[in-house]
């Protein structure tokens, strides 16, 4: 097998497992090793969050964990996908977006062994056996987030805590985003985030809804500008803070003024007491030992895995103490209504574009260099993000929602 020099790899490297029967670099050791590539490290919400998930994953299953972190979206993701070939791992899994081109490389050269990434878009096409993409449905972790969310903007309506720079000029309360890019996985977040939020307010409030202004960073983990971003939020009067980035920069802003903060892939209740209402993640867990089992067993890994509720992929964290009285019922509520297929997040006759309610959409499914349309993604009412593809591609600004800086 080729041999890569590992030394000029921007990546730290640690093994973890419950039963080390032989170093990663032992020739002839048959036992089943993973590689894991991850964009950040664990000051990275959203990479803590993975690494978290594939250590419990590799312990429950006794096998041997190589990882390597900060491994930037280029090149670089290549070598060290081509590193770990080499030190004999049999499944490698890379956890951010911009890898897939590099894991999609390394599948080619190496057939032998199984590539695994997250929140990818080219497996279900590219046709390459060993190339595989997994997610989940978070759009319905988010609205539940928004459910969260609304509880408390209801509590702080009824209690006189909302000033009158928190409302618009119709009467609606205001929120804020904090978004990385604006990628359909971000746009489809704050959407449902969105959704589940309004739910709750105009059902409670009677003549009130919600509006919310979004903020993008161009960067997936950047903490001075996501905070700098919660900070112009607030200042323009929102009432409540969520975010699409990784890191403290947000919430801690959030604490800084008192504002409740909804953050995403953990929770913030440690660093941020007084403002820290909920997290939804995708619990990555299952997939990593369904992902395991299928190469100790010699199964085949789905091409396009999606992970749901019911599989437990999709999770809050436990509430915070900025948390509304009656959240946790609220959320269960709402939580058996999605597992039983009567509320649907992205139910069209719940949001309008440009005043409409949307009949149809051609959605980009089948990525290509264009973007071009693809697949029809509304029937019956209902935009079906997920139903094609694991990856979000529900890409729609609908009405209520302003984007501030669009590139």
């Amino acid at each position: 097998m080729k041999k890569l020099l590992a030394l000029g790899l921007a990546a730290a490297m640690t093994v973890t497992g419950a039963a080390l029967l032989a170093s990663c670099t032992d020739d002839g050791d048959d036992t089943v090793k993973v590689g894991f590539i991850a964009l950040h490290d664990s000051n990275s919400t959203y990479d803590k969050n993975f690494i978290d998930a594939i250590e419990a994953a590799c312990d429950a299953k006794g096998v041997e964990l190589v990882m390597k972190t900060g491994i930037p979206e280029d090149n670089t993701c290549y070598d060290a996908a081509a590193d770990l070939v080499d030190q004999g791992c049999d499944v490698i899994f890379a956890d951010s977006f911009g890898h897939e081109q590099f894991i999609l490389q390394a599948a080619q050269e190496f057939p032998d062994v199984q590539f695994c990434h997250a929140t990818g878009t080219l497996a279900h096409t590219a046709g390459v056996a060993n190339h595989h993409n997994a997610f989940a449905h978070i759009y319905q972790g988010r609205y539940l987030a928004g459910v969260a969310a609304g509880m408390k903007l209801v509590e702080m309506y009824e209690n006189d805590e909302l000033t009158e720079k928190n409302f618009d000029e119709d009467g609606n309360i205001m929120i804020g985003y904090v978004g990385a890019y604006p990628y359909a996985e971000v746009i489809s977040g704050f959407t449902s985030f969105f959704l589940g939020a309004q739910s709750v307010v105009e059902e409670e409030i009677e003549g009130v809804s919600i509006s919310m202004e979004v903020q993008y960073t161009s960067s997936w983990f950047d903490e001075t500008a996501e905070r700098n971003s919660a900070e112009n939020l607030i200042s323009r009067g929102a009432a409540l803070i969520s975010q699409h980035a990784d890191s403290m920069g947000a919430p801690s802003a959030c604490e800084s003024a008192g504002v409740p903060n909804v953050s995403y892939n953990g929770s913030t209740e440690s660093s941020c007491p007084n403002t820290f209402i909920v997290s939804s993640y995708v619990n990555w867990e299952p997939y990593f030992e369904y992902m395991i089992d299928c190469v100790m067993n010699g199964e085949e890994i789905e091409a396009d895995w999606t992970g749901t509720l019911e599989t437990g992929s999709v999770a809050l964290t436990e509430l915070g103490a900025a948390a509304a009285e009656g959240t946790a019922e609220k959320i269960e509520e709402v939580k058996a209504q999605l597992e039983a297929g009567t509320l649907n997040v992205f139910d069209c006759s719940k949001f309008t574009v440009d005043g409409k309610h949307l009949t149809t959409y051609m959605a980009d499914v089948d990525t290509d260099d264009n973007y071009t349309p693809d697949h029809e993604a509304i029937e019956n009412g209902v935009f079906y993000e997920s139903k094609h593809r694991s990856a979000p591609y529900f890409d729609i600004i609908i009405d209520g929602i302003t984007e501030l800086n669009r590139s």
